[in-house]
């Protein structure tokens, strides 16, 4: 069994869906009312939002870095190049 890949799962609409809707029926199985269950659902729902937003977030500022060192990375290559051609 391979690894989980939590960036993934977290940003899942899908699972958060099908965690909220587990909560949702456990809730009502227990004795809770539908109301109960609906604001539980949303307050899982809103949460994800963020969660979704902050990973998604992350992710990108981390490509952006990576590209950012590639170019400079690039760029110093270059300029050794262009030194060793002048020698």
């Amino acid at each position: 069994m391979g690894k989980i890949n939590w960036t993934r799962k977290l940003t899942s609409r899908k699972f958060w869906t099908a965690a909220a809707s587990f909560i949702s029926m456990v809730i009502i199985a227990y004795g809770g009312g539908e109301g109960e269950a609906a604001k539980v659902t949303a307050i899982i729902m809103a949460g994800a939002s963020v969660v979704a937003y902050i990973v998604g977030e992350g992710l990108t500022d981390s490509a952006h870095l990576k590209i950012e060192d590639e170019l400079k990375n690039m760029d110093k290559e270059k300029e050794r190049q262009e030194e060793n051609q002048c020698i």
